[in-house]
Parts: C-alpha cells; sequence; structure tokens
C-alpha cells in the first residue's frame, strides 16, 4: 500500500468506526422507547391535528403563491450576485441582467392576464359552463 493515502484510509476508517458507534448507540438510546400517545402525532402550531392528511384539500392558490415566491426569490439571487459582481461583469452582465429581468416581467404580465393571480371565482375561461360535466338523463 502506498504511504501516501495511509492518512486519508485512517481518516476514512475512524469516521465509519464513529458513525456505527453513533448509529448503534442511537439505536439504544433514541426515542423509540419514549413513544406515547402524545409523541406520536405532528405538532402544527399549537393545532391539534384533525383527521387524516389526505383529507385536507388546499386550494391550488397557496402552491401559485409557493411558486411565486421560489421564481422572485432566485430573482433576487441573481440580481444581488449581479450587483456585487458589477465592476467585473461590465455592461455584458447588464445587458444579461436587464434580459433576465425583462423575461420575468414577461412571464409574470402572462400570469397576471390568465388569471393565475386571481383568488376567489375562476375567470381562465370565457365559457366555463363548456368545460362543466354534462349530466346524462
Amino acid at each position: 500500500m502506498n504511504l501516501d493515502i495511509l492518512p486519508f484510509v485512517l481518516y476514512a476508517s475512524a469516521v465509519f468506526v464513529i458513525l456505527g458507534i453513533t448509529l448503534v448507540f442511537s439505536w439504544f438510546v433514541g426515542s423509540k422507547s419514549r413513544h406515547g400517545r402524545a409523541q406520536d402525532i405532528p405538532y402544527e402550531s399549537g393545532i391539534v391535528p384533525v383527521g387524516e392528511a389526505e383529507n385536507m384539500r388546499l386550494s391550488v392558490e397557496f402552491f401559485l403563491i409557493a411558486i411565486f415566491f421560489v421564481i422572485f426569490d432566485l430573482e433576487t439571487i441573481f440580481i444581488v450576485a449581479w450587483a456585487v459582481a458589477f465592476n467585473e461583469v461590465g455592461w455584458l452582465g447588464y445587458i444579461a441582467t436587464a434580459v433576465f429581468i425583462f423575461i420575468l416581467l414577461v412571464a409574470l404580465f402572462y400570469e397576471w392576464r390568465t388569471g393565475a393571480l386571481d383568488w376567489g371565482v375562476k375567470s381562465r375561461h370565457t365559457d366555463p359552463q363548456a368545460y362543466a360535466k354534462q349530466e346524462s338523463s
């Protein structure tokens, strides 16, 4: 065995030994022995859960808001990174950032025009009865 790799092998062996000891110790001392009725239910901001999770129906607006948050949060990260590196990227970076912001504004305008930002009664289709399920008699 090459002696240059010996410190790496010793370090990796120590990591695996400590990992194994930690896993075995946590299995014996872990919280499985302390489970009771109160510890097995989820705790959500002080609200006691009622029913099963699959029975809870969330409106799609909550997911849209989450997606919008992620999109605009990423936009903020990219713009701050551009601002920090402004002296290094020059005008090419400015043009790239302007194109990036323009594309996001076009997407936001599209979302607004299609009604994705409207809460309450949906107005995406001009004739809702055309999409309604027809009952047969």
